[in-house]
């Protein structure tokens, strides 16, 4: 490109340069975002330059500067990375549908990478598919020092220590709208074990787990067969059966009920009656006006003289031992 005066001079070797060229309009897991440059860009399409906010170069680049042409302008006002990207493959066996390349590698809200390619695998040996997502991930946005990653050792153990404490991969919706998927890492500490791992290959395999809504909907459908295999015919049969049964235990009770009054309540309440008779003359005898208490008052009285006159003679035979033969005597 030849840039005419006077705008070379804001040209230098911090520069950005982007496709300006029509319209940009893109849909991902952030929703939709809408760029556009001057009309004539719209038009005739054309290429922007833009310093960073923070550029430290002042001076005007030199000719023939070589300058890497970016997609867009977020892609050209990115700033570099202190290490180099990596890359990682990640093994899905959902829907990958609404993820696209360019998705966010999102830890948490912070974004740590993006998705670069995605593909489609057979394994003869499980005879099924999966779906290999290969995404970049930027070491220093996970807290990474170059230390850690030139040491392949070092990195080595850092990985297999996060997996072992339950460092996962998932796909997530990032937008209920649009349906658009990011991947998101996390840990999960019920994550099975041994982990799908494999960090001798290239590029490495880092281990996944389904998503919270495709683990729903297995569950749900576990629950599904669970149900469908409830012989509710065989119930319904019994239950039946049990209402029979107990139709006929009803009105057995019934009868019983019917005999019971027909029966043993009449005698029943014949036997309170009498009861009731006997308390009656009961009481009558025992009253203080009674013809029962009345002859045991004069049979207590009769008793009392006949214990007065007893008394009485054997008081005399004391004095008089004779009157056994002889008699009273008479009296003078």
């Amino acid at each position: 490109v030849f840039v005419d005066k006077p705008y070379d001079k804001l040209v230098s070797a911090d520069t950005r340069f982007w496709h300006a060229s029509g319209v940009d309009l893109k849909l991902d897991a952030n929703g939709l975002k809408l760029s556009t440059q001057s009309l004539v860009t719209v038009m005739l399409g054309g290429v922007a330059f833009q310093a960073p906010e923070h550029s430290i170069a002042h001076t005007a680049a030199v000719e023939n500067t070589e300058f890497l042409l970016a997609a867009d302008q977020s892609e050209a006002m990115r700033e570099p990375e202190e290490l180099a990207p990596a890359l990682a493959v990640l093994n899905f066996d959902q829907s990958v549908r609404g993820l696209s390349p360019g998705a966010p590698v999102d830890f948490r809200g912070v974004t740590v990478g993006q998705v670069r390619s995605i593909g489609i695998e057979y394994q003869r040996d499980k005879k099924a598919f999966r779906l290999p997502v290969v995404v970049e991930l930027y070491p220093s946005r996970m807290g990474l020092l170059e230390k850690d990653v030139a040491d392949d050792t070092r990195k080595l153990a850092i990985v297999h220590s996060l997996v072992q404490r339950g460092m996962r991969a998932q796909l997530r919706t990032g937008n209920l709208l649009t349906g658009q998927l990011y991947v998101a890492l996390d840990f999960f500490p019920k994550a099975p074990l041994p982990a799908d791992l494999d960090l001798n290959a290239s590029p490495p395999q880092l281990p996944t787990t389904p998503g919270g809504f495709d683990e729903l909907q297995a569950k749900l459908g576990d629950i599904v067969a669970k149900i469908g295999k409830v012989p509710f015919d065989q119930i319904g049969q019994d239950a039946r059966t049990a209402m029979v049964s107990m139709n006929k235990m009803l009105v057995n009770a019934d009868k019983l009920v019917a005999q019971v009054n027909g029966d043993v309540a009449p005698e029943v309440l014949a036997a309170l009656q009498d009861a009731r008779r006997t308390l009656a003359t009961a009481n009558g005898a025992l009253a203080p006006d009674a013809s029962l208490q009345q002859d045991t008052r004069r049979m207590m009285q009769e008793l009392t003289r006949t214990a007065a006159s007893l008394r009485t003679l054997t008081d005399y035979l004391e004095r008089h031992p004779e009157a056994l033969l002889r008699g009273k005597r008479e009296a003078e």
